[in-house]
């Protein structure tokens, strides 16, 4: 597993994931087992074939999804349904690609569950002891698809990343012709930059500085911070931070171990991380970028924004449920 600051040129044939940097909205519209225009009712919930209900407006800003009310959409624990509440911080992972398709973590594949009310159907990511009645879905949006590779005949890949081990930050500079907003979550080889800084914190001994390690780690009471330094020359460029999480059969010399639910909250900090860094004096969160539920074979965009060049920034993993995880980095490429 591997932690890439990637640089890259957008190539001919390269493939993009939308995680965009700046909101864009759109409609959606369900095919499959059930079909017809997502709408929502006043708390929020989301549901197909309930004809009483307007066709509801979201908005995707770095994989977060709000609906037209300004509400954070959310997968509520623990069925995993799609809905959006007032105050909630949105669940990340979410992106639209080149056919339109809305995807959650990289899968395009939804469930509708009966309601029993107006012949409405909930929708979900995951199918459960819990629902019945329940029907595969697809949900396409009407706008923000990413773009389609562009031909170019620009494919320079200039790469400085780093090797640490699941979290990631890609930085793409446009071709020419320019590459509008698609980032690349299939990372090429390059050279290649280790994060200068890898530091586990914990909650059980709050004042203990562990240093920095080549282990990640994100238990119960122990999350890790990563430093990443940006090079200037990445003004003007876009940034995605990306989790990359191969199976463990893939690797050549990494391993892992790992259980519980995969939940991991990923947050940008307000300072920097040093070898004295404690559970006590950690930078407090700049900006919480949502939870993922990570499992292996799987890569994640957790967000894009404006590449902070010339700067060092610090990003924290961190357990959101029941997730034990520990990861070796080192320099064989991610499959």
């Amino acid at each position: 597993m591997r932690t890439f600051f990637n640089i890259a040129a957008f190539a001919a044939g390269s493939q993009a994931l939308i995680t965009r940097g700046d909101s864009c909205c759109f409609h959606l519209t369900a095919s499959g087992g059930a079909s017809g225009s997502v709408g929502q009712l006043s708390d929020g919930q989301n549901r197909i074939g309930d004809n009483s209900l307007s066709p509801a407006e979201f908005c995707i800003n770095s994989g977060a999804i709000t609906d037209g009310n300004g509400r954070g959409c959310i997968l509520t624990p623990p069925t995993t349904q799609l809905q959006c509440d007032e105050g909630a911080t949105p669940t990340g992972g979410f992106s639209i690609d080149s056919s339109g398709k809305l995807e959650f973590q990289g899968s395009s594949k939804f469930i509708a569950c009966e309601t029993g009310q107006n012949g409405g159907l909930n929708i979900y990511t995951t199918e459960s002891s819990a629902l019945s009645n329940c029907k595969p879905i697809e949900l396409m949006a009407d706008s923000c698809a990413a773009p389609k590779p562009q031909p170019t005949s620009t494919s320079t890949s200039t790469a400085v990343a780093t090797s640490a081990s699941t979290a990631s930050a890609t930085a793409t500079a446009p071709a020419t012709p320019p590459a509008n907003n698609g980032c690349p979550t299939t990372l090429t080889s390059g050279n290649f930059e280790f994060p200068h800084l890898i530091v586990p914190i914990d909650s059980s001994s709050p004042d203990t500085a562990a240093g920095t390690q080549f282990n990640g780690k994100v238990t119960s009471t122990v999350s890790s911070i990563f430093n990443f330094d940006i090079p200037q020359s990445d003004s003007g460029k876009t940034c995605s931070l990306v989790f990359l999480f191969p199976k463990q059969a893939d690797l050549q010399t990494s391993s892992f171990t790992f259980s519980g639910d995969g939940k991991i909250d990923f947050a940008a900090l307000s300072g920097i991380a040093t070898k004295s860094t404690t559970f006590h004096n950690a930078p407090s969160v700049s900006k919480d970028l949502g939870t993922i539920a990570v499992s292996p074979g799987n890569q994640y965009v957790v967000s894009t924004f404006s590449c902070p060049a010339g700067q060092t920034v610090s990003y924290e993993m961190k357990n959101a449920g029941s997730t034990s995880l520990e990861f070796f980095e080192d320099f064989n490429p991610s499959p």
